[in-house]
């Protein structure tokens, strides 16, 4: 077995760098919702310290000495982007195993016996740098946790040229003695600490260890990931995701809620957003829980968090029935004087459609039409940002995220696609 993992280098600023030249040699941040936090940094802000996660407003200096660009977070632009990369790959390597919104496992099992894996490597650089525009890196290996140790070779060193191939054994053990057992695949800073314990602080003397033991002391994964280092193939390649077992949607507020009638608003959008999540995954969820909670950490105002979980009738993936619950659900947590920071929808408990378990008491399973309905709704609002939305969602949003920095949709909207001049 062999494979290969391809990871976009800084893929959030190398997106907002695509329609923007003259940004080519600009250090750029990403910042995270409500422009708070920095979420990613491209190669000239990592080498002015740009820590990883911190607010921005305590780099505002060095923001304007350096002449630094600071971009929200454009989602919609980097999940684009990012399919645009995994189609790509998946027309150049066998299988394709999707990991991350700008990582990729390759399966490259024969293809040595026609081309050269660094070769090959070295073609798929190039191929999604001309497609789209995108540089990445490769790290290929036998095992899943070496082709991540290869890919970090890759990127941390340029004499590489972005392709790194630990196919030989004597390779392998050189990287291995380079690097801390922190930067190893599936190992924490916890995890870290305690083999750092038992004297095993490179990613060599994890791989000499003894297996077996370390999973009496340790864990399974422990045991799966020495092997994996000594080549042994133990994480088999996936090339369909798993189906989720619960679907999320929540967001801090770019302004504190304090009337009941906005923190409606926002659940209905959470609500209606998380089904949309829910039929693109061809699921029904029968379950759905609404939180919501004031900041932890406001001086000088109490704290309040709560959460209510409601179940409906029949599994559903109709926006209307998770909006209808959700309000009922709010109504039970809901408390007058708190300045509410964050609040959220969580669905759970999923069905393939037309699988589920009738209701003695019930003759009708669903909405009539609903089906339809749904489809035509998420036609009308795909790519366009939602032109069709239900009342409850409110036409005003005053509680809408902080996106002061935002670039275009260059790519999802045609009414903002990039012009020549």
């Amino acid at each position: 077995m062999t494979f290969a993992l391809v990871d976009c280098n800084n893929f959030y600023a190398s997106c907002e760098k695509l329609f923007r030249p003259d940004l080519k040699d600009t250090p750029v941040l990403v910042l995270s919702n409500n422009d708070g936090c920095i979420v990613a940094r491209s190669r000239e802000a990592k080498a002015l310290g740009f820590p990883m996660g911190a607010p921005i407003f305590k780099f505002r200096d060095l923001v304007r000495d350096h002449g630094v660009v600071t971009f929200s977070s454009n989602y919609a632009l980097y999940a684009d982007i990012s399919s645009r990369v995994m189609r790509t790959l998946g027309e150049l390597a066998p299988v394709c195993e999707v990991y991350s919104i700008d990582e990729a496992f390759l399966d490259l099992s024969g293809v040595s016996a026609c081309i050269d894996l660094v070769e090959f490597g070295q073609q798929i650089r190039q191929t999604i740098s001309q497609w789209i525009g995108i540089t990445v890196c490769v790290g290929i290996a036998p095992t899943k946790t070496l082709a991540k140790l290869a890919n970090h070779a890759a990127k941390r060193y340029p004499a590489t040229g972005g392709v790194v191939d630990l196919s030989d054994r004597y390779r392998q053990r050189r990287l291995l003695t380079l690097t801390p057992v922190s930067e190893v695949w599936g190992i924490g800073s916890k995890l870290a600490a305690r083999l750092g314990a038992l004297g095993i602080t490179t990613a060599l003397e994890l791989a000499e260890a003894n297996p077996a033991l370390l999973r009496k002391r340790l864990s399974v994964v422990v045991e799966r990931t020495v092997n994996e280092l000594n080549g042994v193939s133990c994480i088999e390649l996936e090339d369909a995701p798993p189906p989720k077992k619960q679907i999320i949607c929540s967001r801090s507020f770019g302004e504190r809620i304090t009337c009941f009638q906005n923190m409606r608003g926002a659940v209905c959008e959470y609500a209606s957003r998380a089904a949309e999540k829910l039929r693109r995954e061809k699921q029904r969820a029968s379950v759905i829980t609404v939180f919501i909670q004031t900041g932890k950490f406001s001086k000088g105002e109490p704290y309040y968090s709560n959460a209510a979980t409601g179940k409906l009738p029949f599994p559903s993936d109709d926006t209307r029935d998770f909006i209808e619950l959700a309000r009922v659900l709010l109504e039970r947590i809901w408390r007058d004087g708190y300045r509410y920071l964050k609040a959220g929808v969580m669905l759970c408990d999923f069905s393939p459609p037309g699988v589920c378990q009738r209701h003695l008491f019930e003759e009708d399973e669903g909405r009539r039409g609903s089906v339809e309905l749904m489809e035509t709704l998420d036609k009308l609002n795909r790519g366009t940002g939602g032109v069709v939305w239900f009342a409850g969602q409110g036409i005003q949003q005053p509680w809408g995220m902080k996106r002061g920095r935002l670039s275009p949709a260059y790519t999802t909207n045609w009414n903002k696609l990039p012009l020549a001049h």
